[in-house]
């Protein structure tokens, strides 16, 4: 087997800009694995990483970065250090790799990792703070990946990564999903995939609110007990009245719309949960007092953590999870820039746009 020197890769440009280069291989270390990228998908901070806003100081050199996060591929090398995978095996990434020494890393919260962004000390977050997934290679620690059941494809496996972000975002909870009622707002492809989970960890009653008529009637096939287009009608009331008029145990926020935390309390029941799923694009106002008054909990996430891409391979593997209506549309690596545009644009009503970066894993199948 040998590897090429070269790869195609999607690079950042200017803001607003992503287009192809040729980079080198990444350098395999002795606790990294070579993972040669099968599908990879965009999110909506991938927008926001093209446009540069991701970045605090502005962001890394036009040309040298490569996005992408959420990708899944086949295992082409191994470090001297690295006995968990083989050459020829299929995994999915986590996008998170914490420092490992910090306060928060040692306690397993390595998604709030003190020492985020400092690649001296090990952190890594792939496609934030080191290459992603955009190319034909990626290089990613032992740690951040996860071998797939032979029944789960690449484009299922792709969107587990989404998939382990809710299960993070229950992870705050403290409490079982039995017998809850759920509300989560925002039909894309978190709040989808959230209304999944919620019903296969045993809620009593899911609701999912939105404004598009098309995403909330698959939220309707995906197990959703009650949907609520907000520019047609009141969602807190509607959940509040579908809760006997008490509110719902847990709300997900999982749209980012500013709007949406206020609506979340007020969705929550006294002594309710609220998580926060979904990233803001500004500050937000939301009445805390009512929080306060009402004994509501606000938890946050960042992303998938605590293993929690692990327990969505779990359900994947046993064919607890619908994923296929989530994938819209599939472009080639080359096109990168127009599957940017339709993901930003919506076109087609997209909802999870793939890349297909390779199809010829199979020469890295071990003999």
């Amino acid at each position: 087997m040998s590897l090429p020197e070269t790869m195609l890769a999607a690079v950042l440009g200017e803001p607003g800009v992503i287009a192809t280069r040729r980079l080198p291989l990444p350098r395999v270390g002795p606790e990294d694995v070579l993972v040669h990228v099968r599908r990879a998908s965009l999110c909506g901070t991938d927008l926001k990483i093209r446009s540069h806003r991701f970045f605090g100081d502005g962001g890394p050199a036009s040309r040298q970065f490569v996005p992408g996060h959420e990708y899944a591929g086949v295992v082409a090398a191994v470090g001297s250090a690295v006995d968990e995978f083989r050459v020829g095996d299929r995994v999915v990434t986590e996008a998170h790799r914490g420092c490992m020494r910090c306060a928060n890393c040692l306690a397993g919260a390595y998604t709030d990792c003190l020492n985020y962004g400092d690649r001296r000390k090990g952190h890594r977050v792939q496609g934030m703070t080191v290459d992603g997934g955009f190319a034909e290679y990626a290089l990613n620690h032992v740690s951040t990946l996860y071998r797939l059941p032979d029944s789960v494809g690449f484009d299922a496996a792709v969107v587990l990564t989404t998939v382990g972000t809710v299960m993070h975002a229950l992870d705050v909870l403290g409490s079982l999903i039995v017998g809850a009622s759920v509300a989560v707002i925002g039909p894309g492809p978190i709040g989808l995939l959230a209304v999944q989970v919620a019903r296969e960890l045993g809620a009593e009653l899911v609701a999912l609110t939105g404004t598009r008529e098309g995403r909330l009637e698959i939220g309707r096939k995906f197990g959703a007990d009650l949907t609520v287009n907000s520019r047609a009608e009141d969602a807190v009331a509607a959940v509040r009245q579908a809760t006997g008029g008490q509110g719902a145990d847990i709300v997900l926020e999982c749209s980012g719309a500013p709007s949406a935390v206020d609506d979340a309390l007020r969705m929550a029941k006294r002594s309710g949960k609220v998580v926060l799923v979904g990233f803001f694009d500004r500050p937000v106002e939301a009445d805390l007092n009512h929080a306060v008054m009402n004994g509501i909990s606000i938890g946050t996430v960042r992303g998938e953590g605590a293993g929690s891409v692990a327990r969505a391979v779990s359900l994947a593997g046993r064919g607890r999870l619908r994923t296929s209506e989530l994938v819209t549309h599939h472009f080639g690596l080359e096109d990168v820039g127009e599957a940017f545009d339709t993901y930003a644009e919506r076109r087609g009503n997209a909802i999870k746009v793939m890349l297909d970066v390779s199809e010829d894993a199979e020469q890295f199948r071990a003999g």
